[in-house]
């Protein structure tokens, strides 16, 4: 018989998310009965403050652990018995395990971000690279840069007190010098002398049209990389492709913060490949009902 395993994944407005699908095949391919749940607080009428009762509950009904997404990334530090090294740096999670009677805390959103970079932009020059975007996932895509080698990460945010916030908790683990902030108005100066720009902001969704970088600000020789990945090609990347320049699409963090997820949770290493085929599918069948 093969193993029995539940899941979920606790954010509001989470309904039609693509992670239980991707989760659930993945499961099938291994030979898993894998149920992944999803728990939307917006849909439950709960709250942030209702995640230490929702966490309990998944441990005592036996689930094998949870997704985290927003708001409650930072919250549901409190409801855990441990942290992972990167969690712990980062002060974020998104996956926690149960085991052993114990609730630990992990963080696949950098290395989701890291294995896409690896993957898509192999090669790319990272002496100077900008980053829009410090909230949400943005210090989970920093963590990522630095520790993919951005000699000088520069974080643009309209927010400079958050985006100094992200460069104080960074700097314990990175040499604060080679993080600096900057308010929106410097983006055309920091992006002047720039290898690269990363999108950490939901600009690009459906929700918040629009491109967090403006088209007369690309160039050639500028990659450029999103985390948005519902459209696939954001006005932001399809700009960006106009002008030669080469870019990063981001279904691949996505899915491979997915891949690292499956592996925390089933201790088997997923085929990121076919996941990657999976997700692509998901989208594009998604994206086919809209435009109908």
């Amino acid at each position: 018989m093969s193993e029995s395993l539940v899941c979920g994944l606790i954010g509001a407005g989470i309904t039609k998310s693509l992670t239980p699908p991707m989760h659930e095949e993945e499961g099938r391919h291994h030979g898993l009965r894998y149920a992944y749940r999803i728990i939307d607080l917006r849909e439950l009428g709960l709250s942030v403050a209702d995640l230490p009762r929702l966490v309990r509950s998944a441990r005592d009904l036996g689930f094998r652990g949870l997704n985290i997404t927003y708001p409650c990334k930072e919250a549901v530090i409190e409801c855990l018995d441990d942290l992972s090294p990167d969690a712990a740096r980062l002060g974020a999670i998104n996956t926690v395990l149960f085991e052993d009677g114990r609730a630990i805390g992990h963080n696949t959103d950098w290395s989701g971000y890291a294995r896409n970079f690896d993957r898509g932009l192999e090669g790319a020059a990272m002496d100077r690279v900008v980053q829009v975007g410090a909230g949400g996932a943005g210090v989970a895509v920093a963590y990522a840069l630095l520790t993919r080698g951005a000699q000088r990460l520069i974080v643009v945010d309209a927010d400079l007190q958050r985006a100094q916030q992200l460069r104080n908790r960074l700097a314990a683990s990175f040499d604060g010098d080679r993080i600096e902030i900057a308010g929106l108005a410097d983006l055309p100066d920091v992006l002047r002398l720039a290898d690269g720009v990363v999108n950490a902001t939901p600009m690009g969704m459906a929700a918040h049209p629009g491109s967090a970088v403006p088209a007369e600000l690309l160039r050639p020789d500028l990659w450029v990389s999103e985390v948005v990945y519902r459209p696939v090609d954001t006005e932001l990347l399809l700009a960006a492709r106009a002008v030669g320049a080469r870019t990063l699409r981001g279904t691949g963090m996505a899915v491979y913060q997915a891949v690292d997820a499956f592996r925390i949770f089933t201790g088997i290493e997923a085929d990121a490949d076919r996941m990657f085929e999976h997700m692509t599918a998901l989208v594009a069948r998604e994206e086919s009902v809209v435009v109908r």
